[in-house]
């Protein structure tokens, strides 16, 4: 008896002994969890990320209590202001309030807004639109706003009546766009005006022993302008100097080899060591004019321009460039540039507006005072910026029409904001190298994208989603 008193005593021992050390290990992690609640909200306060990897399980729910909050937010935006969806997901934003003067709109890409009910516009970026997934059927106060600043090889079936005119409104290098993209390339009057990277004329005579007259640097081989065969051409009249993949005849430095370098004073003192550029566009457009127009002139190096018709609305001056189309064959341009190479007077004049910082052009000058943004300068808006608050200002309008019971505005493209005429090919002489593949693509690739638009354009007026199969055998029909 007295050894299971023993045992049953020893017993109890043990059970008191136990409970009190959980009791205590229990409190100890109580006030361990306390501390290291305050230790994440100091420190996250400090260095967020890092206590996301320390304290994974202890983050998880803040994170979805605050996503929550972010989510309800968002929804009261949603509720609150216009909606402009981004249905190419150009930005990657999923919900921004974007203030535009005194208007207020709210920018997602997050298509689960496609039937709310104050979902107004619908911006696409022109590269991506196709024909795989449209905001349809398409209300009445669906906005459709097009921002496409590339050349029309990137999609063709944008430069057709037929499709164009489904947008209502268009930011596009046309200066006839509701937001004109033509200097979308240029920082300002003073980069053109700056002698920051001008080589003196007599240096460029001396550089003559080692360099040809004209410099030319293409990696985009044989585009629908058919630039290469041009040079081509032109080579057998006068030395070029080609550093790109195109026609290539000489290396830059190793260290400039790849597109990043393009814009680097490196490349841009190597280039301004020339006397004349060839700038040929990838595509003839009117008012699609690149960088390969500007840099030159930046440089004060006079640009030998193909491209743009409508090139002459923009020169600085009115004898600051060689326009390629005032003359009929390539051997006529080749001796005119020899004439410039060796007459000083001659040359000079091409560059002396330069020298005295003079533009003359008033219709340049004027659109880069009124464009509402700027390239890279950190005190204006960007053109994407610009492009959005143009969509969200002109759905004010509109609710402000509405409130007061007055017919709303419509905007409509039509095909001057964004045309381009049927590619074509050079061909000079029997001896010309014969069409690669790809200079051969260009013309039936335009042909082909007006059927694309046509189809794409009968079956958006039906107001009701299609199939790619749908469109292809429409497309196709005889």
């Amino acid at each position: 008896m007295v050894r299971i008193r023993r045992r049953k005593l020893l017993a109890s021992c043990l059970c008191v002994t136990a409970t009190v050390f959980l009791l205590v290990t229990l409190q100890v992690v109580v006030e361990l969890g306390k501390f290291e609640g305050k230790k994440f909200k100091n420190s996250n306060l400090k260095d967020g990320h890092a206590q996301m990897e320390e304290e994974p399980m202890r983050l998880h729910p803040f994170l979805k209590r605050e996503g929550l909050t972010l989510n309800r937010k968002k929804t009261l935006a949603a509720d609150s202001y216009p909606i402009m969806l981004w249905w190419s997901p150009l930005t990657g934003e999923n919900g921004r309030l974007g203030q535009c003067g005194a208007d207020t709109c709210f920018f997602t890409i997050n298509r689960t807004y496609l039937h709310h009910h104050r979902t107004k516009a619908f911006l696409f970026y022109g590269t991506d639109f196709n024909i795989d997934s449209l905001p349809l059927p398409r209300k009445a106060h669906h906005d459709w706003a097009l921002f496409h600043e590339e050349s029309p090889k990137n999609n063709y079936k944008l430069f057709h009546q037929p499709v164009i005119t489904l947008f209502n409104y268009t930011a596009t290098f046309s200066r006839h766009s509701h937001l004109p993209l033509t200097t979308q390339y240029l920082e300002g009057t003073e980069v053109l005006k700056s002698l920051r990277y001008l080589v003196p004329l007599q240096s460029k005579n001396n550089l003559r022993k080692s360099l040809a007259p004209l410099v030319y640097v293409q990696s985009d081989c044989d585009p629908p302008s058919d630039r290469d065969s041009y040079v081509r051409e032109l080579m057998t009249y006068i030395e070029v100097d080609s550093y790109g993949e195109c026609l290539r005849n000489k290396a830059l430095p190793q260290q400039l080899n790849g597109p990043a370098s393009m814009d680097t004073g490196d490349f841009y003192r190597i280039l301004a060591q020339y006397k004349f550029i060839l700038a040929f566009e990838n595509a003839v457009c009117d008012d699609y004019i690149t960088e390969k127009f500007w840099r030159p002139l930046k440089l004060g190096v006079v640009p030998v321009y193909y491209g743009s018709p409508s090139i002459a609305d923009w020169l600085p001056s009115n004898r600051s460039a060689i326009l390629v189309s005032e003359f009929s064959h390539p051997r006529e341009l080749a001796s005119y540039i020899r004439q410039l190479d060796h007459d000083d007077r001659l040359y000079q004049a091409y560059i002396e507006w330069k020298l005295k910082g003079e533009i003359s052009n008033q219709r340049l000058l004027t659109a880069l005072r009124e464009r509402k943004w700027g390239v890279q300068d950190i005190k204006q808006d960007n053109y994407i910026d610009a492009f959005e608050c143009m969509v969200c200002t002109k759905v004010w309008d509109n609710i402000r029409l509405q409130e007061k019971g007055l017919p709303l505005k419509r905007w409509k493209a039509d095909i001057t904001h964004l045309s381009c005429p049927e590619p074509t090919a050079f061909a000079f002489s029997p001896l010309a190298p014969r069409r690669s593949s790809l200079r051969e693509m260009w013309i039936p690739s335009f042909q082909q994208s007006k059927k694309e638009a046509q189809a794409l354009r009968w079956l958006v007026d039906r107001n009701q989603n299609f199939s790619t199969q749908e469109f292809w055998a429409l497309v196709f029909k005889d």
